[in-house]
């Protein structure tokens, strides 16, 4: 089982918006250097949307080279096509990834019964460890616990990713899924409390920015100590809610390229972070020590 500080890694671009590898590479290795867990290629955060089908396996490989099998490495390959869901995760497989992470499908708002299938279709013909992915708020379709449970069987599918920040909800899963399946969150302000009550990790947009402090909150809190995890995680409050100030990834690449640490690149339709954004982040990031002011 994947556990601790995963991080939903941005994809590094240039100025004109093509991926920049030589910063692609900096970032891994820089994650394994401050002891992320975990890497997810191409999820929400690396921008999956507006990358082509040869570039999203293009990523996916040079993340499985670069870490050369020291962490694991979840390759995000949902899709609101089930085919070309089938497609991209037996892609991943071939790559070398560990395990796929599968957001649901989006737009198309599907049943209950319709996500049931469309889980099951895939692990049926994919033999890879699958993680469901939940984030009702930019998918419009909500999986709800009773589904989860459902699939929780599957032997390929392995966990969920829990966006919705409902400790309640993930509570549930705790305590009626079975012991083998992981219950991570994908909430950054509320991780802490998922991972106090059981859960196994945090799948996470502040780990790009903070990846060192992201692994100890997780260790503290999967390690069942709550005093210690619950202060590191109200030191980084700031940064959890802020790095939504717009839709992510906008905010974290904007904090990335003024660490140093990535370029301005991003796709269209999203936009570099606005002035007003940029008010709200920035003294943010000076606070934390991780850029100087300009």
């Amino acid at each position: 089982m994947i556990t601790g500080s995963i991080v939903a890694l941005v994809t590094p671009m240039t100025s004109t918006s093509d991926i920049d590898w030589s910063a692609l590479a900096e970032l891994v290795e820089w994650h394994v250097a401050e002891g992320t867990d975990a890497i997810v290629a191409v999820g929400t955060t690396g921008e999956s949307a507006t990358l082509d089908v040869e570039e999203h396996a293009h990523v996916i490989k040079f993340v499985v080279d670069q870490v050369r099998g020291r962490i694991p490495v979840i390759a995000g390959t949902g899709a609101n096509c089930t085919k070309e869901a089938v497609e991209l995760t037996e892609s991943a497989k071939a790559l070398g990834a560990d395990a796929c992470l599968l957001v649901t499908p989006y737009y198309n708002k599907p049943t209950q019964e319709g996500l049931f299938q469309h889980y099951q279709y895939i692990a049926d013909r994919v033999a890879i460890p699958q993680i469901l992915y939940n984030v009702p708020g930019r998918t419009a379709c909500d999986l709800l616990p009773e589904t989860v449970l459902r699939l929780a069987g599957h032997p390929n599918i392995v966990g969920i990713k829990e966006a919705t920040g409902d400790l309640n909800r993930a509570e549930w899963l705790l305590n009626h899924c079975p012991q083998n399946f992981a219950i991570y969150s994908g909430d950054d302000p509320t991780a802490v409390e998922l991972m106090l009550k059981g859960g196994q990790g945090n799948i996470s947009v502040t780990a790009n920015i903070v990846p060192r402090l992201m692994a100890e909150l997780c260790r503290l809190a999967i390690g069942g100590q709550a005093e210690l995890a619950r202060a590191l995680n109200q030191q980084l409050m700031p940064l959890h809610q802020h790095l939504f100030v717009e839709s992510n990834p906008i905010p974290v690449k904007w904090a990335l390229q003024r660490m140093g640490k990535i370029g301005s690149g991003i796709r269209l339709p999203l936009v570099s972070l606005s002035d007003v954004g940029q008010a709200v982040l920035n003294p943010v990031l000076i606070a934390a020590s991780l850029c100087r002011e300009s």
